[in-house]
Order: structure tokens, then sequence, then C-alpha cells
């Protein structure tokens, strides 16, 4: 070949090379420039992960800021399918974490091998939730020994009671399920408005090909949200003194329900309110719908003669009566509208007063006869019968107060002894909080104040009045009457606290079974406060199906007394008189 020829090889050759790189470069222009959006679009699906950051749920506290309701560490398990691998590695992850996290197989595998929705690609898929650390930290190490990819570890945090059972019926509480926080019961329910920290936010970070999350890159971290905290008007250590005696209560007697309530009568304030059953809401395991529920305010009972002391007041105030007004109590029977009504025992003439300490139907039934239809059930109204009581708790019962019109020739008569007329605690006590307040019925609250945590805004929930139902002079009046109940001659002496006057009534109701008047399943209770003529609580006591004993005075009384000496204590309230020890030595205090 001439030199000519290989001059002509040398000129081929370096246009080949120049036409190939010309090539790449428009090639590479076309990639890097006008389709750079297209092409980064698809990387960035890639290597860039979201992760939805839920925020913190609000804290409930006492009315001291002693925590109920609390939030403790956990992690959050998560998967990317497209990093996991391919059938067998999904059906291998599958197994690991069925076996360690209880989950079953075929919810793990189908939610790993499925890759796309729709030809998009999923990233992110929700192993298990609120897992605790030391589990946590032992599915890490088995994650590195096992060599398995596309799994993440979030730091998170779940629902704690650190007070497990105590309170647990108003507090109510969580479920957790793959996506969000799901409220059940009680306060949780009531106000997971305010207590959720709203929509989670998102996080989007570059990640390497593994899943870790990279310190460098267009990276947004969103706020965790935090949620707003309750304040409670429940006291905890008196909250502590009712369960206790709740614990004494069921032990003892063996009811199918015990429950207590304690207010503040001047504001209306719940200072404590417990029940049996109850439940640990850390360990739901065994729950069952029946211990759960806030029975204080989903069920109603006829309540007896504890509905006495809220007619003779209204008589007291409208002149009917006055204290040392005689009644003839028939000496035990008495028949009205073709019915005839009884009393324990045989009373002939009783006083107003009388009537009262002794508990007499007969004679009640008599004072409401001379108040007529009309001032009786504006008087039932006026005290919140029928109605709900304005807490935030759902549902709640109104319990069943008749319509007027559709009273009949014995209502007037029935009624004001409890009979014929369903209650609710809640009912009971704020009634009670006139006898207790010269008159004045107060709006029951349990919820003292909001604080928003990101505005530092606090919101105090206003004391209401529920109105004025009796004058300041009969509601004296009806107090001195109430003492006498557990005094000597009254029905309720186990029900007084030594060194303090104590007013109250007691209360035994027989069931409404089957269409009738049970013989064997009672409702007892005792309500009452102190020192009653200044009082610092009011409290109910009810005991519903007792077993060995159903008297009022016997099964609920006691108890009132135990829990008001332990909170008169705490309270360090002064007695109002001097106990003389020698008088009592032979006295059986309760």
């Amino acid at each position: 070949m001439g030199r000519g020829g290989f001059l002509i090889k040398i000129i081929s050759i370096t246009a080949i090379i120049a036409l190939i790189f010309i090539f790449l470069g428009v090639h590479l222009y076309f990639l890097q420039i006008e389709q750079h959006d297209e092409y980064y679009s698809k990387a960035r699906k890639k290597y860039t992960a979201v992760k939805r950051i839920k925020g913190t749920r609000g804290e409930i506290y006492d009315m001291f800021g002693n925590l109920f309701v609390g939030n403790a560490p956990s992690v959050d398990l998560r998967a990317d399918p497209n990093l996991i691998g391919d059938e067998s590695e999904c059906k291998r992850v599958a197994r690991v974490f069925s076996v360690k996290l209880g989950i079953p197989y075929s919810k793990l595998y189908e939610r790993l091998a499925k890759k796309e929705v729709k030809g998009k690609e999923i990233h992110e898929v929700v192993i298990k939730n609120e897992i605790p650390l030391d589990l946590a930290n032992s599915l890490k190490s088995e994650v590195k020994n096992k060599n398995i990819k596309g799994v993440f570890f979030f730091d998170s945090v779940k629902r704690y009671y650190p007070k497990d059972q105590m309170l647990s019926n108003v507090l109510g509480f969580v479920n957790a399920d793959d996506v969000d926080i799901v409220p059940v019961s009680g306060l949780e329910s009531a106000y997971n408005s305010v207590l959720s920290p709203g929509k989670p936010n998102l996080s989007v970070y570059e990640r390497a090909r593994d899943g870790i999350p990279l310190t460098y890159g267009n990276n947004r971290i969103g706020d965790e949200k935090i949620g707003g905290n309750l304040y409670l008007t429940i006291q905890e250590p008196i909250q502590a003194i009712v369960e206790e005696e709740l614990d004494a209560m069921v032990e003892k007697w063996k009811p199918k329900t015990a429950y207590a309530v304690m207010v503040d009568p001047k504001t209306g304030s719940i200072l404590a309110m417990g029940q049996r059953p109850t439940f640990n809401p850390n360990d739901r395991s065994s729950l069952n719908g029946n211990d759960w529920q806030n029975k204080i305010v989903t069920e109603g009972f006829e309540p007896g003669s504890i509905m006495k002391s809220l007619v003779v007041a209204k008589a007291l105030d409208l002149g009917i009566v006055t204290p040392n007004k005689i009644f003839n109590c028939e000496n035990g029977a008495w028949f009205y509208a073709g019915k005839t009504l009884k009393d324990t025992h045989r009373y002939g003439l009783l006083t107003v007063t009388g009537i009262i300490q002794k508990s007499s139907n007969i004679g009640t039934a008599k004072i409401a006869v001379e108040m007529g239809k009309d001032n009786l059930y504006n008087l039932f109204v006026k005290y919140g019968f029928g109605q709900e009581s304005g807490l935030p708790f759902h549902p709640e019962a109104t319990g069943i107060l008749r319509k007027y019109s559709k009273w009949d020739a014995l209502s007037i008569t029935r009624f004001p002894i409890g009979q014929g007329v369903l209650t609710t605690p809640l009912q009971i006590v704020s009634a009670y909080t006139a006898l207790a307040n010269n008159g004045e019925r107060m709006k029951l609250r349990i919820i003292d104040k909001i604080e928003d945590q990101e505005t530092e805004y606090v919101y105090n929930f206003p004391i209401k009045s529920g109105g004025r139902i009796f004058s300041q002079k009969a509601a004296k009046e009806i107090v001195e009457m109430m003492k006498m109940v557990t005094e000597a001659g009254g029905t309720a002496t186990k029900a007084s606290v030594p060194g303090y006057y104590t007013a109250g009534k007691t209360g035994t109701a027989q069931k409404w079974v089957n269409g009738e008047y049970s013989h064997s399943k009672f409702v007892g209770s005792f309500v009452g406060f102190v020192p009653a003529d200044d009082p610092a609580f009011l409290l109910l006591v009810a005991v519903d199906e007792p077993n060995g004993a159903y008297y009022g005075s016997t099964v609920a009384a006691p108890h009132f007394s135990n829990i008001a000496k332990k909170t008169l204590r705490y309270m360090d309230i002064p007695p109002s008189y001097e106990v003389d020890t020698s008088k009592t030595k032979d006295k059986k205090v309760l």
C-alpha cells in the first residue's frame, strides 16, 4: 500500500471516531438537556423515600400535673417491597417477621410481594407499628445476621398508661392500626381532636441502594406535630383512695357492679370517679366489653330513697311543709290510688325531719301529694333528670323521666321515693350539689384546662351554675335533717365520720326485672357530703346486686365513711367537733 492509501485509512478511522464522538455528544445532549426532567424524575423515584411523620399525641394529667396517659418510646417497622427481593426472598422475610411479631405469614407475604399499584412502584409498607424497644433491638440483630435488605426501623411512640387500671374507664384507650391511632372510648375518644397531632407530615429524603438515608442531598424533613394536653379535675391521691375502697367493696359484697363518684359541690368539679369491674389499658389481651364500659355514664338505676331529700328540700322552699310539720305514716301501710305503699317499719306520726331520718316512703309520698304534680315534674327537670350531664362522654345514658302527660295516679307517690324514675350516678351527684351548695346546683366538669403545646395557649374550662333550685333557708333546713340520718336513730349511722358532721341519705332500690320489681336483686347506695355545713366534697357510693346484704346502710354507708375519713385527712380539713373517745369505745365505727 502506498503512502496515499495509508493516509486515506488514517482519515477514515479519524472520521469514524469523530462521528462516534459526535453521536455520543448528541445522545448525551438529549439525555442531559432535552430529556433531563424525564430521566431525573425516574431516577429520583429509585433513590428517594417518603416517610410519614405521625407526630406525638397529647397527654392527660390530673389537676396537679400527675400523668395519667403518656407516650412511651417504641419502634415502627417498615419495608420497601422493591428492595426486599424476589418471591423467594419475600417468603423468607415474611416467615422471619411472622414468627417474631405474631403476624399471619400470608398477610406479611402479600404486603412484601406486591411491588406496584397502578403502575407505580411501592416503596413503603407497614410490617408493624409500636414495637417495644427490647423486641426492636432483637429484630435489628436478626435483620443484620440474616442479611435482610429493604427493612427500616423508625423511632416512634406508643400510648402508655402509667397508673394501669386507675381511672381507666374514664380515660378510655386507643388502638393503633397500620396507618393511624384509632380512639376507642373515654376521654381518649371524646377529646381525640384535641389530643391528636393532626394529619401526618411527610419527610422526603434521598437514600443509598440499601435504603439507608443519606446525610446529604435534596432532603425535606417535615416537622413533628404535637397534640394538646388535657388537665382533669380529678385528683390522683383521692382517686387512689376511692379505687382502694372499691376493691374492698367488691371483695366483701361480690356485686355485679360497684361505683363511686366524688364531686366538689361548690364548683361541680369531679374529684374522683371509679367503678368495678375495670381493666388495665396496658394489657387488653383478655378485655371484654363489660370491663371497659364507663357504667357511671352509660347505665342508670332507680335511686330509691336517696331521691327523698331532693323532694323534701323543695317542699320546704315552697312553704308547703316545715321541719316540724307532722304526717301520719299509717303504721307502715297506706292505700292510695288503688295500691298499697309500705314502709320498712310501722311508723305512726312523724315530723318532716323524722320522715327523712327514718326514710319513710309514706311520709315522703304524702309530702309530694301536697306539692302537686306540676311542682314535682318541674323540680325533676331542674335537677337534670332525663337529660345528659353536659360531660364529654359518648354515648351517655339520660335515664328515664316520664313526660308529664304520661304520669298516672301513682306516679306522684312513687317517683319521689325513687321508684319508676331511672337516673344515672352523674345525675344524682349533680342534683345533690344543690343540697350541699346552699340550694344552687352546679354543672359537672371533668376537664380543668387544655394546653396547646405548640402555641402554649391554655384554655381554662369555666365553672358553671345549673341554676338555683331552692333558697338558702330551705338548704340549711334539709341539711340539718340529713345530719340526723347519720346520727343515733338514723338509718345510716355507719356512714358517720367521727369528728365531722355528715349529711346524707341511704338508698335501697329493687331492680326492675322481667316486668316486675325483683325481691332478690337490689341496688344499695349512700350519698352525702362532709363537713355537712361547709362541704369539702360530695360522694355517692353504690353497689349493684350485692351478695349477703343489700340495704344501702349496710353495703354502701360504711364504705362512704372509709373514703371520707381518708379524703378529709388528705385534704387536711379540720374536725367539726372533738371526739370523746371515752364514749366511743363501745361504738362500732366503720
